[in-house]
């Protein structure tokens, strides 16, 4: 498979494959293709711009190089593209799962909602058709590292070196929802500065660096003891896991039960915490799901959120004495009143998903904050998306 990997992919994401979507949808296969076309390369994009992040690229590679990601994977895929769509009980489908996450993270809504504004398609459609594209991706980036040989390193080369090509596939200021690694895409060039200028601005430079450390210097004096409760704990009770993508492990419970979790995810947190007895229950230690996606504007979780919801089941069930509170939050656009009401529903949903998970309702309780205590600026994109949240804090253990 030589050539452009973009150019390969969107050649194997024709009316072949958006057709029978199109159907399943109610939408026209122009339509469906320019989404899947759109949420294709905002997976290549996701990948390059965080090609150069440290462990990134070996956690993708892994999920690529899987042997659930078969090398017959694309030809089945391509001739029915819904049989591994995320959330289906197949291989592929939770491979799919873990690489969408991996890619876009708790930002996923956000590109969603970028996709379905430039597509004209709902946002529960984008997400269905992003479900698709994950599988179809990586399989068709199996195929093109087994063709041709490839590393990890390489690939993500490859796909930084295309990056500039994606865009006529992406949204408009699609660059802006991939956060600090929007430099990649969708970033304008730098500006030629005149060596004349350089060598005028150095006089003043220098002083302007040093005055500037000098404050900063004062500024982490005088805010020293005021650090913020931190919400990650860093000893995992850790398993061995040699057949785990990278970047999970296998976090073993007391009942036995054991999951496979992200190191960096909220049930490593939420396990490490309770099984901690040093740590005391207070009322500023939150856990943020990192991995829970509702349809844009609705209550509804996406079938890609049952993973995550069920590992913090399964800890809450370990620890019977545990009780907890789940906190809704949102950014502070549009109406406050609307946006506490969703706040509400939505950490009520996750908390109902809890009980029909098996944990005992009189355990648990949600509230709803609406705009209330952002986590980020929320004049950015990045920073609303971050805002946008389900957190959970332990009450009793």
């Amino acid at each position: 498979m030589a050539g452009s990997i973009l150019d390969n992919l969107m050649s194997t994401l024709g009316s072949q494959v958006a057709g029978p979507l199109a159907s399943r949808l109610g939408e026209s296969t122009d339509t469906v293709q320019r989404g899947l076309q759109s949420g294709s390369a905002a997976l290549l994009a996701g990948i390059a711009a965080k090609a150069d992040q440290p462990g990134f690229m070996g956690q993708i590679f892994s999920l690529i190089t899987n042997p659930a990601n078969s090398p017959g994977a694309l030809s089945g895929l391509a001739s029915n593209p819904g049989s591994a769509a995320v959330g289906t009980s197949s291989p592929l489908g939770d491979l799919g799962g873990k690489f969408l996450s991996s890619i876009f993270g708790s930002g996923l809504s956000t590109v969603t909602d970028g996709i379905g504004r430039s597509s004209g398609l709902a946002g529960n459609k984008v997400s269905t058709l992003l479900s698709m594209a994950a599988p179809l991706v990586l399989g068709f980036l199996g195929q093109h590292v087994r063709e041709n040989g490839l590393s990890a390193g390489e690939l993500g080369n490859m796909l930084k070196t295309e990056a500039p090509n994606l865009q006529r596939f992406l949204p408009s200021g699609f660059g802006s929802l991939l956060g600090r690694a929007s430099n990649l895409v969708g970033a304008a060039p730098a500006a030629v500065v005149p060596a004349a200028v350089v060598g005028t601005a150095n006089r003043w430079l220098w002083p302007v660096i040093v005055i500037a450390a000098l404050i900063l210097g004062c500024l982490w004096y005088f805010n020293r003891a005021k650090a913020p409760v931190s919400e990650a704990v860093q000893t995992p009770i850790i398993a061995p896991a040699a057949t785990l993508p990278a970047g999970f492990f296998k976090l073993k419970l007391p009942d036995g039960v054991e999951l496979n979790v992200p190191e960096s995810g909220i049930e490593n947190q939420l396990a490490t915490f309770i099984a901690d007895s040093s740590k005391a229950v207070d009322k500023t230690t939150w856990f943020n799901f990192d991995r829970l996606v509702f349809d844009a504007g609705k209550t509804t979780l996406q079938s890609s959120s049952q993973e995550q919801l069920g590992n913090v089941a399964a800890i809450l069930k370990a620890y019977p004495n545990v009780h907890v509170k789940i906190g809704g939050y949102t950014d502070s656009t549009g109406n406050a009143a609307a946006n506490l009401k969703l706040s509400k529903e939505r950490a009520r949903s996750v908390m109902d998903g809890l009980v029909a998970a098996g944990v005992d309702a009189s355990r648990l309780e949600s509230e709803g904050y609406g705009d209330q205590h952002p986590v980020a600026d929320n004049s950015s994109e990045d920073g609303r998306a971050q805002n946008r949240r389900i957190a959970l804090r332990v009450t009793a253990k």
